[in-house]
């Protein structure tokens, strides 16, 4: 298990470098000159275009603006925000954790919420339970979050005035203002990823329960309890922890029209901003971190197999 777990960190290296070329070089293709934006009021004079772009290493070839690049990154420098004036590393740890936690709280609902009910349904195929878990996962599923997200902004916090409509408090400051604050636009997030969580188990559990060590072991005369949690269930989660891993990496990538419905100043609003001010090196600090997230996340994908399935750790 040692050597695959080297291995597989191993593999997370070239793929890291892969990543940041691409996301280097198609940065490069972004219409607009960044020293126009920066230059203001004063775009229109050459010596001031060539004294930012001299500045910011603009004026290099692109191979050397890469390299330069690169070495700042390894050392944790993701270089200084041209519109905001600071650390890029510093804007990712401030708004990172209002994203991951708005991520984790959605995708706490959204597994609560679709993996229970894509048991049932499986269980209860062709049945009331079932048609009702299908219809909830339909409405998660195709229902847009901007709307969603509206409707439940006018309902409780217009209509009923249980919660904010909109803002962030940490939860070191309060908790409890936190947890309000984040619930709805989680609620929001995490109605989509129960729907698809609810759809892919269903399909799991329906195909775990057609096979013949089912069968068997419902022969010996198991409890229906035990050949459905046990024997079905562990096998059937193995493609629903790769989709979770994938969903989970999306809701971390930042929700952008959630966030912005919301005022929540995480990681996609901070990144659409970025973007319209052609503020480079935000965005490649940004697109790193997130591509970062989801190597981990497919490494941890990895192990859970093997958790759920000790079989797997000997293949």
């Amino acid at each position: 298990m040692w050597v695959w777990l080297a291995r597989r960190l191993g593999q997370v290296v070239p793929t890291l470098l892969i990543l940041s070329f691409l996301i280097f070089g198609l940065q490069q293709l972004m219409p607009g000159d960044p020293a126009l934006i920066l230059a203001g009021e004063e775009r229109g004079d050459p010596q001031v275009l060539a004294q930012i772009r001299a500045e910011l290493r603009l004026d290099r070839p692109l191979h050397e603006q890469y390299l330069h690049w690169l070495g700042d990154v390894l050392r944790g420098d993701f270089g200084f925000s041209w519109r905001i004036r600071m650390p890029v590393a510093e804007l990712i740890l401030q708004k990172l954790p209002v994203t991951a936690q708005l991520a984790t709280m959605a995708f706490l609902i959204g597994a609560l919420i679709g993996v229970p009910a894509g048991i049932l349904s499986a269980v209860r195929r062709d049945r009331p339970a079932d048609w009702l878990a299908n219809a909830v996962a339909l409405f998660g599923i195709s229902t847009p979050n901007f709307w969603l997200g509206i409707m439940l902004i006018l309902l409780v916090s217009v209509e009923l005035g249980w919660l904010p409509p909109s803002g962030y408090v940490p939860p070191t400051e309060d908790f409890r203002q936190s947890v309000a604050t984040t619930i709805m636009p989680a609620f929001v997030l995490g109605t989509n990823v129960a729907g698809v969580l609810m759809r892919h188990t269903r399909a799991a559990m329906l195909t775990a329960l057609a096979q013949d060590y089912v069968r068997t072991a419902r022969a010996k005369g198991l409890p229906e309890r035990v050949v459905v949690w046990k024997h079905a269930l562990r096998n059937a989660l193995i493609p629903v922890v790769t989709l979770g891993t994938i969903e989970f990496g999306r809701l971390l990538a930042g929700a952008v029209l959630t966030e912005q419905i919301f005022t929540i100043p995480g990681f996609g609003k901070l990144v659409v901003d970025a973007v319209f001010n052609r503020d480079y090196p935000v965005v490649q600090g940004v697109v790193l971190t997130t591509a970062l997230i989801f190597v981990l996340l497919s490494l941890v994908a990895d192990l859970l197999y093997m958790a759920i399935n000790p079989r797997l750790r000997h293949a």
